[in-house]
């Protein structure tokens, strides 16, 4: 009778087995991704302030990352062959590299152009302007397509670095994918976030761009030369301090003073 009765509840053992594994790995899952994905959002912050109309810069962030979902629930389906898929990674390492270099070695840009925006509508204000039309006049504005395309080949590149860590801690498809699906919507919320942080504080943008370029370089090395791959740990130090650094100065918003 006894046997019985544990033959019987063996099912049931197994489904609260398989929650149990839920509720522990899809946080660890949502984690990874928030982890991973710090030096992302303000990267996806940085592009999307080039339209300098808030309005704008959410309707790109939703398009954008509406997009880039689409893309990495397609990596995740894909994820044994294109991880293994050499150019692919190159690829994305070369962008990522591409993007820190152009936005941080920017030549023959006035220094209009480096101010944080509480500056920049300061000084407009002064000329008579509105502080929006101070913002509009400064150069490199994009439109809102090549925004939302660029937003969603970034977090693309990015997320074969994550995409790679939860299918390492989890071989269930549809528990990765949770966790992916979490992950944008966080970074659609970080994103918006850093990009009022941006204005602020006038080393964040480079210490975001300096991030990428980490990126970028561990993904060349674990390509080309993985025994000098560093640690996860020590990619994740190196951004702290970064992003330590980029909140290391905050401009007043009232008179567009620089604090240290």
């Amino acid at each position: 009778m006894e046997a019985e009765s544990i033959s019987s509840l063996t099912p049931l053992l197994e489904e609260a087995d398989q929650w149990g594994e839920l509720l522990l790995l899809l946080p660890l899952l949502v984690a990874l991704e928030a982890v991973l994905s710090a030096d992302n959002a303000i990267a996806l912050a940085a592009i999307s302030r080039r339209l300098h109309d808030p309005a704008r810069q959410r309707q790109a962030l939703n398009l954008g990352l509406g997009l880039a979902l689409l893309f990495r629930l397609g990596l995740i389906l894909l994820a044994r062959w294109v991880l293994n898929f050499w150019p692919l990674q190159l690829a994305a390492a070369a962008y990522l590299l591409w993007l820190s270099g152009s936005n941080l070695l920017r030549p023959g840009e006035g220094a209009a152009d480096d101010e944080p925006v509480p500056v920049a509508a300061v000084k407009a204000s002064a000329a008579g302007q509105h502080p929006s039309e101070g913002l509009a006049a400064q150069p490199g504005t994009g439109g809102l397509g090549a925004v939302v395309i660029t937003l969603a080949v970034t977090d693309l590149a990015f997320s074969l670095d994550s995409v790679a860590a939860a299918v390492a801690v989890s071989d269930r498809l549809w528990l990765v994918m949770t966790g992916g699906v979490i992950g944008v919507i966080a970074l659609r919320l970080t994103a918006e976030l850093f990009i009022r942080w941006l204005g602020l504080y006038p080393n964040l943008e480079r210490a975001g761009y300096l991030a990428v370029g980490l990126v970028g370089l561990r993904l060349l090395l674990r390509l080309g030369l993985p025994q000098l791959v560093p640690p996860e740990w020590t990619l994740l130090l190196l951004v702290a301090g970064l992003f330590l650094w980029g909140f290391s100065r905050r401009v007043s918003g009232d008179a567009g003073e620089v604090n240290p």
